[in-house]
């Protein structure tokens, strides 16, 4: 997929540039940095530095990778947090900007960034994800490449706290264990006497929206494609609009959208309808037509459904709350 956020040692990234957070004299510090510098071989790399200090905070540099699996490394000097009201955003952004600039330059296919100014340099980790994101979405919107974001422990990932409180709220409301799920559907009957998610229930009582999409999934017998063809015609959306925003791959969503007895996964069934900005009774309909369904004995399921049910189609967020809990993310 082309942006994900993994849980790994950035020097064993297999990508084509991993980004060191540097200071500006490009000498090797602690932390991350340190790491890098011993992994690629410190003498070598510090020689390659000294040729291309001092520079400027968010701005980037390249030099080769040397020892790591990498074939380069961009570095990139974050800003010192003081109060949030001294340019820290606009630099720190700028560090994923021109580090992305440098890989297009050299026409990397795949980069990895630690959290940049997380670590010493005391920006809150909240606000660092969510630059950092924002960034990398708004490249992604340009551009095609694979982006990993790479955390090295799970107490370096912090995301706001008022949405993972909601979140986990509405965990505690609608998650069951699939014993209490099973039961829960045999006593839901609808009029073929068919047992429904309680969910369908809940929700199937709401107005209906102007725009009506229910015929689209009328044919049983259409293809998955087809079906997903039309609700893009619908939305008004291009097919580029869709694949980004799903957090796909080109390739893959080509590969979809051709149809020829492919049929995508449950969770890039779910990444498209979050694109297409589906309702809960829609991304029903839509995983349906490929053979799956959300079930409220799944936790991935359930926050899947919070964030569709509150009309939150970011998907960049979405799967900030699914790397909190070590759920898969979604794209591909």
């Amino acid at each position: 997929m082309p942006f994900t956020i993994v849980r790994q040692d950035i020097t064993k990234m297999k990508v084509d540039a991993i980004v060191n957070a540097a200071n500006t004299m490009l000498k090797m510090g602690g932390g991350v940095c340190g790491a890098i510098f011993s992994a690629a071989g410190e003498y070598n790399l510090q020689a390659a530095c000294d040729k291309l200090a001092p520079i400027k905070t968010g701005e980037a540099v390249i030099t080769p990778g040397f020892l790591l699996p990498a074939k380069y490394i961009i570095h990139t000097a974050g800003p010192i947090y003081r109060d949030g009201k001294s340019g820290e955003e606009e630099q720190l952004r700028s560090c994923y900007c021109n580090s992305l600039k440098r890989a297009l330059e050299n026409k990397c296919e795949s980069i990895a960034f630690p959290l940049i100014s997380s670590g010493i340099y005391g920006y809150p980790r909240d606000k660092a994800l969510q630059a950092a994101t924002d960034t990398i979405y708004e490249f992604l919107n340009e551009q095609d490449m694979d982006i990993y974001l790479v955390v090295f422990d799970k107490a370096s990932f912090i995301i706001s706290e008022e949405l993972i409180g909601e979140v986990e709220s509405y965990i505690d409301e609608h998650y069951v264990n699939a014993k209490t799920d099973r039961r829960r559907a045999r006593q839901l009957l609808d009029f073929e006497g068919e047992a429904v998610s309680e969910s369908f229930i809940k929700f199937s009582l709401k107005e209906d929206r102007a725009l009506k999409l229910d015929s689209l999934f009328d044919n049983l017998d259409e293809p998955f494609s087809e079906t997903l063809l039309k609700l893009i015609d619908a939305r008004g959306k291009t097919d580029v609009e869709v694949y980004k925003r799903a957090n796909l791959d080109r390739k893959l969503f080509s590969k979809i959208r051709t149809g020829k007895g492919y049929m995508p996964g449950k969770r890039t069934v779910i990444a498209l309808a979050i694109a297409l900005e589906l309702t809960l009774d829609e991304t029903e309909d839509l995983l349906k037509k490929a053979g799956y369904a959300l079930s409220h004995s799944q936790k991935f399921d359930v926050i899947i459904e919070y964030f569709i049910v509150n009309g939150i189609y970011d998907i960049f967020r979405i799967n900030e709350v699914l790397f909190k809990y070590d759920l898969p993310l979604l794209g591909g």
